[in-house]
């Protein structure tokens, strides 16, 4: 059987990641994992529908079986996030193909562009730039063009090429092979719609703003009326962070360079989430940068947590060739596996107990934020969705 999987957050799931999951099945895939974001996304911002709304829209629309990312590598940067779902699908055993989607849809220059993040004369001149004041990516963007070619350095700029070029750097050597799709409709984050496609953002905006959206998602009998966002639960925010002392700060993720100082100062001056990221905004920090930061905040994610390995593979729901590969990856898998919260966390690890911990939390601080918050002990209560 044919296994493929796919690093993804759905939020939510649209037409474009259901064309994604049907190009995976044309090209050969009988059995098809997602490994997902759970109540926390990449940007540092809340889900905003919960995980297993989520999961089961996947699978009613292509996926067999869907693994949640822990909220330690989903809120994270680029290269971690990356690391998180390959140590995830490497430790399964029984995966043959990766896919992603990319702005360039372009192997061949994909590679090319790993070849030149890995450069050492390119990582040199970031270094240097870096030095003087410049962000990563534009430093790295400036460096590729400096040593390779304005193309190679167009590669990089674009999010979704940028997510593949890690997920490419951490499968090397694994025997498993990297495909890549190009997007179709919009590009990622647009504004604007193309037909049945809309980026995620703008369903999200159209989510918030009360529009109808349901041309551009594959499930609109489906009940979406208590959705999440950051502004719905703001207080939530200021008051962990306010909490918080320099030191605490300083052991999030990404904090470098006396950051903790600037958005300790920034906590207790500004009375409003966005106030503080505009006070703390400088050329080097991007707001998505420091919007994780704040979120592992919230969450307690720490340094020490993301420079870990994930320790268990959490399943949210499969259908019955999901069903099949689970049973095979109970011989091959290399981490624990949880299927039965109740029963499986007894089993887990000190350490594995603590970022799942993190997980569980996440899941009850999601809830705040929905626009009529729901109960607590979700990861309990809702059982793993079987279609």
């Amino acid at each position: 059987m044919l296994t493929s999987a796919v690093i993804c957050e759905f939020n939510p799931f649209h037409n474009g990641h259901k064309y994604l999951l049907e190009h995976m099945r044309a090209q050969g895939s009988e059995c098809i994992v997602a490994v997902m974001s759970g109540s926390f996304t990449q940007r540092g911002d809340v889900a905003v529908y919960p995980k297993f709304k989520r999961a089961e829209d996947a699978i009613r629309n292509g996926a067999d079986l869907v693994i949640e990312l822990p909220a330690v590598w989903a809120v994270a940067s680029a290269q971690r996030f990356a690391k998180g779902g390959c140590d995830i699908i490497k430790a399964l055993g029984c995966i043959d193909r990766v896919y992603f989607g990319s702005e360039c849809g372009d192997m061949e220059l994909l590679h090319k562009a790993l070849t030149a993040t890995e450069d050492e004369r390119v990582n040199h001149s970031v270094k240097k730039l870096m030095a003087e004041g410049e962000y990563f990516p534009l430093a790295m963007e400036k460096a590729v063009s400096e040593h390779y070619s304005r193309e190679i350095a167009d590669i990089i700029r674009n999010p979704n090429n940028t997510l593949g070029i890690e997920y490419m750097r951490c499968l090397k050597g694994s025997g498993i092979e990297v495909c890549t799709v190009g997007r179709t409709g919009v590009s990622h984050d647009s504004n604007t719609t193309e037909g049945k496609f809309a980026s995620a953002s703008k369903i999200r905006d159209m989510i918030q703003r009360d529009e109808d959206f349901e041309e551009f998602v594959p499930y609109p009998d489906i009940n979406r009326d208590n959705p999440a966002f950051m502004e719905l639960g703001e207080r939530a925010i200021l008051y962990k962070l306010r909490d918080m002392t320099a030191e605490d700060i300083k052991n999030l993720p990404d904090v470098t360079e006396g950051l903790e100082n600037r958005i300790l100062d920034a906590v207790h001056s500004k009375s409003s989430v966005n106030d503080i990221l505009e006070e703390i905004k400088t050329k080097r920090y991007t707001h998505a940068r420091l919007r994780r930061i704040l979120t592992c905040g919230m969450l307690g994610i720490t340094k020490a947590h993301q420079a870990t390995d994930v320790p268990y593979v959490r399943i949210l729901g499969f259908n019955s060739y999901g069903e099949q590969l689970i049973k095979t990856a109970k011989d091959t898998c290399s981490l624990p596996m949880i299927i039965n919260v109740a029963q499986n966390i007894k089993s887990l690890s000190e350490r594995a107990q603590e970022i799942f911990g993190i997980d569980m939390k996440a899941t009850d601080i999601r809830t705040v934020f929905e626009k009529a918050p729901t109960d607590c002990r979700q990861d309990y209560t809702n059982g793993i969705i079987k279609l």
